[in-house]
Protein backbone atom coordinates (compact mmCIF):
# COMPACT_ATOMS: atom_id res chain seq x y z
CA UNK A 1 0.00 0.00 0.00
CA UNK A 2 1.50 3.13 -0.94
CA UNK A 3 0.95 6.64 0.94
CA UNK A 4 -1.67 9.29 0.19
CA UNK A 5 -0.78 11.49 -2.50
CA UNK A 6 -0.80 14.40 -0.90
CA UNK A 7 2.85 14.05 0.83
CA UNK A 8 4.44 13.77 -2.74
CA UNK A 9 4.35 17.57 -2.60
CA UNK A 10 4.98 17.38 0.98
CA UNK A 11 7.80 14.94 0.91
CA UNK A 12 9.25 16.73 -2.57
CA UNK A 13 9.72 19.95 -0.53
CA UNK A 14 11.38 18.93 2.33
CA UNK A 15 14.53 17.17 0.13
CA UNK A 16 14.62 20.41 -1.55
CA UNK A 17 13.78 18.82 -4.89
CA UNK A 18 12.12 20.48 -7.74
CA UNK A 19 9.13 19.47 -9.74
CA UNK A 20 11.48 18.89 -12.77
CA UNK A 21 13.94 16.77 -11.23
CA UNK A 22 11.13 14.75 -9.67
CA UNK A 23 9.43 13.73 -12.95
CA UNK A 24 12.88 13.82 -14.90
CA UNK A 25 13.70 11.11 -12.62
CA UNK A 26 10.44 9.07 -12.68
CA UNK A 27 9.73 9.76 -16.63
CA UNK A 28 7.07 12.10 -16.42
CA UNK A 29 6.29 15.28 -17.53
CA UNK A 30 6.48 18.19 -14.73
CA UNK A 31 3.20 19.14 -15.50
CA UNK A 32 2.04 15.97 -14.76
CA UNK A 33 3.96 16.06 -11.51
CA UNK A 34 2.27 19.52 -11.03
CA UNK A 35 -0.98 18.20 -11.92
CA UNK A 36 -0.79 15.09 -9.12
CA UNK A 37 0.38 17.46 -6.58
CA UNK A 38 -2.33 20.05 -6.63
CA UNK A 39 -4.91 17.24 -6.99
CA UNK A 40 -5.88 17.37 -11.07
CA UNK A 41 -5.18 13.86 -11.85
CA UNK A 42 -4.49 10.42 -10.10
CA UNK A 43 -1.48 8.68 -11.15
CA UNK A 44 -1.16 5.14 -12.59
CA UNK A 45 -0.45 2.83 -9.37
CA UNK A 46 2.91 2.30 -10.84
CA UNK A 47 3.79 6.08 -11.55
CA UNK A 48 3.19 6.69 -7.74
CA UNK A 49 5.14 3.62 -6.84
CA UNK A 50 7.88 5.07 -8.79
CA UNK A 51 7.78 8.57 -7.00
CA UNK A 52 7.43 7.34 -3.46
CA UNK A 53 10.41 5.30 -4.31
CA UNK A 54 12.86 7.79 -5.76
CA UNK A 55 11.50 10.34 -2.46
CA UNK A 56 11.87 7.56 -0.67
CA UNK A 57 15.25 6.50 -1.31
CA UNK A 58 16.35 10.59 -1.47
CA UNK A 59 14.72 10.29 2.04
CA UNK A 60 17.20 7.63 3.50
CA UNK A 61 20.45 8.96 2.24
CA UNK A 62 19.35 12.68 3.76
CA UNK A 63 18.01 11.48 7.00
CA UNK A 64 19.92 11.89 10.01
CA UNK A 65 22.21 8.97 11.14
CA UNK A 66 23.21 8.13 15.00
CA UNK A 67 26.68 10.01 13.90
CA UNK A 68 24.76 13.46 13.56
CA UNK A 69 23.33 13.32 17.07
CA UNK A 70 25.52 11.95 19.29
CA UNK A 71 27.73 13.58 21.77
CA UNK A 72 31.11 13.03 20.96
CA UNK A 73 32.45 14.10 24.73
CA UNK A 74 32.20 10.54 26.02
CA UNK A 75 32.63 10.61 29.71
CA UNK A 76 33.13 7.06 31.31
CA UNK A 77 34.56 5.45 34.32
CA UNK A 78 36.61 1.98 34.75
CA UNK A 79 35.51 -0.66 37.02
CA UNK A 80 38.14 -0.14 39.27
CA UNK A 81 37.79 3.40 39.86
CA UNK A 82 35.40 4.56 43.43
CA UNK A 83 32.23 5.74 43.22
CA UNK A 84 33.07 9.02 44.69
CA UNK A 85 35.36 9.79 41.47
CA UNK A 86 31.92 8.58 39.33
CA UNK A 87 29.84 10.92 41.34
CA UNK A 88 32.54 13.21 40.89
CA UNK A 89 32.38 13.02 37.09
CA UNK A 90 28.81 13.08 37.17
CA UNK A 91 28.35 16.10 39.16
CA UNK A 92 31.18 18.12 37.46
CA UNK A 93 30.03 17.37 33.86
CA UNK A 94 25.97 17.88 35.21
CA UNK A 95 25.30 14.07 33.47
CA UNK A 96 23.23 11.47 34.93
CA UNK A 97 24.57 8.29 33.53
CA UNK A 98 28.14 6.54 33.00
CA UNK A 99 29.24 4.14 30.79
CA UNK A 100 31.65 1.57 32.76
CA UNK A 101 34.55 0.52 31.23
CA UNK A 102 37.11 -2.45 31.95
CA UNK A 103 40.25 -2.84 29.13
CA UNK A 104 38.47 -0.78 26.75
CA UNK A 105 35.01 -2.82 26.71
CA UNK A 106 31.91 -2.14 27.81
CA UNK A 107 30.84 -3.81 30.66
CA UNK A 108 28.10 -1.52 32.01
CA UNK A 109 26.24 1.71 32.86
CA UNK A 110 26.39 3.75 36.46
CA UNK A 111 23.48 6.28 36.84
CA UNK A 112 22.35 8.65 39.31
CA UNK A 113 18.90 6.63 40.03
CA UNK A 114 21.12 3.34 40.74
CA UNK A 115 23.46 5.60 42.60
CA UNK A 116 20.53 7.36 44.64
CA UNK A 117 18.88 4.14 44.94
CA UNK A 118 22.10 2.44 46.35
CA UNK A 119 22.41 5.51 48.83
CA UNK A 120 18.93 5.24 49.93
CA UNK A 121 19.19 1.25 51.17
CA UNK A 122 22.69 1.91 52.16
CA UNK A 123 21.79 1.57 56.44
CA UNK A 124 24.46 4.59 56.65
CA UNK A 125 27.67 2.24 54.99
CA UNK A 126 29.91 4.02 53.66
CA UNK A 127 30.58 4.07 50.19
CA UNK A 128 34.01 4.46 49.84
CA UNK A 129 33.68 0.54 50.84
CA UNK A 130 31.58 -0.17 47.87
CA UNK A 131 32.67 -1.02 43.94
CA UNK A 132 31.58 0.78 40.81
CA UNK A 133 31.14 -3.12 39.33
CA UNK A 134 27.95 -3.62 42.67
CA UNK A 135 26.33 -1.18 41.49
CA UNK A 136 26.36 -0.81 37.69
CA UNK A 137 23.69 -2.24 35.52
CA UNK A 138 23.94 -4.50 32.30
CA UNK A 139 25.49 -2.25 29.66
CA UNK A 140 23.32 -0.20 27.22
CA UNK A 141 22.88 -0.79 23.65
CA UNK A 142 25.59 -0.37 21.02
CA UNK A 143 24.50 0.68 17.50
CA UNK A 144 27.16 1.97 14.72
CA UNK A 145 27.28 5.74 13.35
CA UNK A 146 25.14 4.74 10.53
CA UNK A 147 22.10 3.71 12.35
CA UNK A 148 19.69 5.65 11.38
CA UNK A 149 18.68 8.54 13.98
CA UNK A 150 14.43 7.86 13.70
CA UNK A 151 15.28 4.58 14.99
CA UNK A 152 17.06 5.30 18.01
CA UNK A 153 14.21 6.99 19.39
CA UNK A 154 12.16 3.90 21.33
CA UNK A 155 15.39 2.54 22.02
CA UNK A 156 16.70 5.39 23.61
CA UNK A 157 13.66 5.84 25.53
CA UNK A 158 13.76 2.30 27.01
CA UNK A 159 17.74 2.30 27.91
CA UNK A 160 17.53 5.57 28.72
CA UNK A 161 21.30 6.00 26.62
CA UNK A 162 22.61 4.44 23.82
CA UNK A 163 26.58 4.43 22.97
CA UNK A 164 27.43 5.16 19.42
CA UNK A 165 30.83 3.29 17.97
CA UNK A 166 33.16 3.13 15.00
CA UNK A 167 34.85 0.55 13.44
CA UNK A 168 34.26 -0.74 16.69
CA UNK A 169 35.70 1.75 19.11
CA UNK A 170 32.96 3.81 21.62
CA UNK A 171 32.81 7.18 20.19
CA UNK A 172 29.74 8.71 21.75
CA UNK A 173 26.61 8.66 23.77
CA UNK A 174 23.01 9.40 22.59
CA UNK A 175 21.01 10.40 25.15
CA UNK A 176 16.85 11.62 25.56
CA UNK A 177 18.04 15.34 25.30
CA UNK A 178 20.06 14.25 21.80
CA UNK A 179 16.96 13.25 19.88
CA UNK A 180 16.05 16.98 20.22
CA UNK A 181 18.15 17.39 17.93
CA UNK A 182 16.03 15.78 15.42
CA UNK A 183 13.43 18.39 15.73
CA UNK A 184 13.61 20.76 12.14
Amino acid sequence: MLPRLEYIKQLRTKLGITQRKLAAQVGISASMVNQIETGRCKPSYETAKKIFEFLNSLEGKSAMKAADICSRILVSVQKIESIHDAISKMRDHSISQLPVFEDGIVVGILSEDRLAKTIAESNNKNLSDMSIASVMEPPPPIVDVSTPAKALIPLVRFSKCVLVSETGNVIGVITLTDTLKMVE
